[in-house]
């Protein structure tokens, strides 16, 4: 079952330049901020910065599904036509996730929540 659209992911190439702007934007400081990933929450929304997600194929912004089973939504996907792009993979602290492309080549990210 999908919980919802809950997470957005940005590449970036500089993560202190980066976090500076968001900060700006959303007037607030990171929640998580560790050299390999930081997170802000505005109004319930979760905007992430990560400076491997270039490296990662990301070309741009990523929204994240929210789900309660990332295997079986990963499943469900592909089997519908989508291609798997990364695997399910732990992030950290039990949280998961995984990406596919639809079929206009479109990224969906997909977290499992810990």
């Amino acid at each position: 079952m999908t919980q919802g659209l809950k997470t957005i992911i940005y590449p970036v190439k500089d993560i202190a330049a980066a976090k500076a702007v968001f900060g700006a934007l959303l007037g607030a400081e990171p929640v998580m901020d560790e050299p390999y990933y930081a997170q802000f929450n505005a109004g319930g929304q979760e905007v992430g910065l990560d400076p491997n997600g270039h490296g990662k194929g990301m070309t741009g912004p990523v929204p994240y599904w929210h789900v309660d089973d990332i295997e079986k939504t990963v499943k469900a996907l592909v089997d519908a036509g989508a291609e798997a792009l990364q695997g399910v993979q732990d992030v950290g602290g039990g949280r998961r996730t995984a990406s596919v492309k639809d079929a206009d080549g479109n990224v969906i990210g997909l977290v499992q929540p810990s």
